[in-house]
C-alpha cells in the first residue's frame, strides 16, 4: 500500500501510527490511518462529518493502552480524501451508499495491513449511520460501538418538512452542490469559540481540535450541501425501517446532546436485542473527547464490551 500523509505534529496517537491510500471500487483514493500495535483485536473507527484521521489519534492512544489496535478513515469529501470539485470546503455526497464503497476499501486496507482480529467498529455521528448500514452487509465485524450516532436529526416538524423539500428540489434541479440553508455558522470551524460550542465541555480538547485545523487548514470542512442533506435524510429514513443487526452493540450519548436526535437513538436501541445505551452525564456531542476522567471511563467500558 502506498504511504499517505499523516500529521504527527497535531496527532496524539501511539507509536507506529501512519497513513496509507486505499482505492474504492469507483476509483476514489481515500486516506486511511493505521495504529497497528495491539494483541486483543482492532477497532475500526468510522468518523463523523467534517472529521479526519488525526482527530481519532487520541482514541487510538486510549485503545492501544488497553491492548487494541485501531484504524480510521477520511471519508470521500473530507480530510485529505478527494473533495467536491465545485467547492472543496463543502461537505457533499450524492448518495450515502457511496460511503459503503469507502467502507469496503477501508476494510480491504486493514486486511492488507494485517491488523489483528477480531475486528470491531466504532461509529461516531455520521459514521454511526454509515456503520449501521455496514453491519447489515458485512460479515467481518464482531461487535459495534456507537458515539452519538446520527440516526435522526433534532428537527421540528416545520424544519423537517423544509429540509426534505428544499434538499429534494435542490438536488433534482442540479443545485445539490450548493450550501444547505442555515449551514453558514459552521463554514469557518477554525474561528468557532469554545463558549456555546455543541461538541465538548473540555476546553483543552476543544483547543486541540482547533489547533489541528489551524495548523493544517486543508483538513477543515464547512457546512453540508443540499445533496448531502437529501442523501442523509433518505438513509436515516431507510435504516429506521430495517430491523436491528444481529450484532452486540454498546452506545454512548451525552445528556447535553444537541446535534443528533436523542429520541431516534433511544428508539433504535430499544429495538436492538443485544444493545446497551449509556448516558454520559453533562457530555455533549463528542463524548469521546470530553474530560480525561470521562474518556478513561468510556474507553474502559469499550474495552470490556469488546472483550466479552
Amino acid at each position: 500500500m502506498q504511504a499517505a500523509p499523516y500529521h504527527d505534529d497535531v496527532a496524539a496517537g501511539p507509536p507506529g501510527g501512519h497513513a496509507v491510500w486505499a482505492d474504492t471500487s469507483d476509483g476514489v483514493r481515500l486516506r486511511v490511518g493505521l495504529w497497528p500495535e495491539g494483541t486483543r483485536g482492532t477497532l475500526l473507527m468510522y468518523p463523523g462529518r467534517t472529521e479526519y484521521i488525526e482527530k481519532y489519534s487520541d482514541a487510538a492512544r486510549e485503545l492501544a493502552s488497553r491492548g487494541y489496535a485501531s484504524a480510521a478513515i477520511d471519508w470521500r469529501g473530507q480530510g485529505l480524501s478527494p473533495r467536491s470539485p465545485h467547492d472543496p470546503h463543502l461537505g457533499h455526497v450524492n448518495d450515502f451508499r457511496d460511503f459503503q464503497r469507502d467502507v469496503d476499501a477501508f476494510h480491504a486496507a486493514c486486511k492488507g495491513a494485517d491488523l489483528p482480529r477480531p475486528w470491531h467498529v466504532l461509529g461516531h455521528s455520521m459514521g454511526g449511520l454509515i456503520a449501521l448500514r455496514a453491519l447489515h452487509r458485512r460479515t467481518d465485524i464482531g461487535r459495534a460501538v456507537f458515539s452519538a450516532p446520527m440516526w435522526g436529526l433534532p428537527l421540528t416538524p416545520h424544519r423537517r418538512f423544509m429540509a426534505w423539500g428544499l434538499s429534494w428540489v435542490g438536488s433534482t434541479v442540479g443545485l445539490g452542490q450548493r450550501l444547505a440553508p442555515g449551514a453558514g455558522k459552521v463554514a469557518d470551524p477554525a474561528a468557532a469559540p469554545f463558549d456555546g460550542n455543541l461538541l465538548t465541555t473540555d476546553r483543552e480538547m476543544f483547543a486541540w481540535m482547533k489547533r489541528q485545523i489551524v495548523t493544517h487548514p486543508e483538513l477543515a470542512l464547512g457546512g453540508p450541501s443540499l445533496g448531502w442533506v437529501w442523501a442523509a435524510l433518505r438513509e436515516m429514513h431507510g435504516l429506521a425501517r430495517d430491523a436491528a443487526p444481529q450484532v452486540s452493540c454498546l452506545a454512548f450519548l451525552g445528556t447535553d446532546e444537541d446535534i443528533v436526535s436523542a429520541d431516534a437513538i433511544h428508539v433504535r436501541m430499544g429495538s436492538w436485542k443485544d444493545a446497551t445505551l449509556e448516558m454520559v452525564e453533562g457530555a455533549r456531542h463528542e463524548v469521546l473527547m470530553e474530560s480525561e476522567a470521562t474518556r478513561a471511563r468510556i474507553f474502559d467500558r469499550i474495552a470490556a464490551h469488546l472483550d466479552q
